[in-house]
């Protein structure tokens, strides 16, 4: 019996995403996440460092990845994101969902609406009416075409990221493809 290998599409990053870092940097990072997933606000802490030691180099993008059967409020958290940017406010929402101690209940995510100051009125609305839903679908879609199978998961430059701690193998190959762009 001869094993079928997956084969996956690998990441582009589209004109609508949600991009940190130079747009013309030689290495892209990107990420599949889930607001609620312990992993991911781990993660988003060491995404900075790298942006850090690298601000010319390296461009991050997030991409939407709610696993609802594992984390109730994903899909809420994932909805708040979008309408903080609708109003411009994407960056700034996305690091207060991925604090350790954030809680992500409707109230909580007004809270932060009203901190942001965003038109609280519009960004209930969007959340509660689900208004960003289809680019929340078309996120976990082309994330399962790409082979997302847990989150956080990375890509550099299109390739993927696996082993159980992937930020271990973010750092090396973010490092190795920041030295091949010098080099090139």
């Amino acid at each position: 019996m001869g094993g079928r290998v997956e084969t996956f599409a690998a990441p582009e990053v589209r004109a609508d995403d949600h991009v940190l870092g130079p747009a013309d940097a030689p290495v892209t990072v990107l990420e599949y996440g889930d607001y609620e997933c312990p992993y991911c606000r781990g993660a988003a802490r060491d995404v900075h460092r790298l942006l850090d030691r690298y601000p010319d180099a390296v461009r991050f993008v997030f991409r939407n990845f709610p696993v609802p059967q594992l984390h109730p409020h994903a899909e809420q958290a994932a909805e708040a994101a979008e309408a903080a940017a609708a109003q411009g406010k994407f960056w700034e929402m996305y690091e207060l969902l991925l604090r350790p101690a954030s809680r992500l209940d409707v109230e909580s995510l007004l809270g932060y609406a009203e901190r942001l100051d965003l038109d609280t009125g519009r960004f209930s609305n969007d959340v509660m009416g689900n208004v960003h839903a289809a680019r929340i679908e078309r996120d976990v879609r082309e994330g399962t075409r790409n082979g997302v199978n847990s989150t956080p998961k990375f890509y550099v430059d299109g390739q993927r990221i696996d082993g159980k701690f992937p930020l271990d193998g973010l750092v090396d190959a973010v490092r190795a493809a920041v030295a091949t762009a010098s080099a090139g």
